[in-house]
């Protein structure tokens, strides 16, 4: 099984992952845990090259193809071996976050990132994605560090980037749940453990 987490940056992601990789343990699950970008040596370097604040100009175009060169690394090093030996993946971001960052906000076609998207992931796609939401001046009120690159343009970019979500989640709502992260951190928690438990089900046709 394939969880991804997604959201606009200070909306609790990194809380609410440990949360729920603790319930999926307490539930038989074997956890393996990762970021997007990052979890291998060449996705953590360029990591760092995406996040960092540095004079390096990077176009739109290759931001998005940086991103997905760094998935792909994740993939094949990290997920798909976890699947093949029925591990349980929990990702902080995937494919989802290009499409909006990149796409919705940034201006590039979004369905182009999409394919580009699919071969990437060889079509290693979550099974489930929790979308936390929120208004982004509040979130960006949670966030006690400095600002990276991504997060520095400004809050106009960061709505574009939460409207881009809310749609996609919209055209998705059997495989994107959103989830209201303006509650209490146990009260998300719960609503994400309600959902999940929903979608078991129904996996296992209950």
């Amino acid at each position: 099984m394939f969880f991804s987490f997604d959201g606009t940056d200070g909306v609790g992601k990194s809380t609410q992952i440990e949360l729920f990789k603790h319930w999926l343990i307490e539930n038989g699950h074997e956890v393996v845990l990762c970021r997007d970008p990052g979890s291998s040596l060449l996705g953590e370097r360029l990591r760092d090259l995406l996040l960092e604040k540095h004079d390096v100009g990077i176009h739109r175009r290759s931001e998005m193809f940086l991103y997905m060169t760094a998935r792909t690394q994740m993939v094949e090093e990290v997920i798909k071996p976890a699947l093949a030996s029925e591990k349980t993946v929990i990702c902080d971001r995937y494919l989802l976050a290009n499409i909006v960052y990149q796409g919705h906000a940034g201006g590039l076609d979004s369905e182009v990132i999409r394919q580009v998207g699919e071969i990437a992931t060889d079509g290693i796609m979550p099974d489930l994605t929790i979308l936390l939401d929120m208004d982004v001046t509040n979130a960006r009120g949670r966030m006690d560090r400095e600002l990276d690159r991504i997060e520095s343009q400004g809050l106009g970019y960061m709505e574009q980037v939460r409207q881009g979500f809310l749609r996609e989640a919209a055209r998705a709502t059997d495989s994107i749940k959103v989830v209201d992260a303006s509650h209490d951190i146990a009260a998300i928690h719960e609503e994400i453990v309600s959902l999940t438990s929903a979608f078991l089900e129904k996996q296992r046709g209950v």
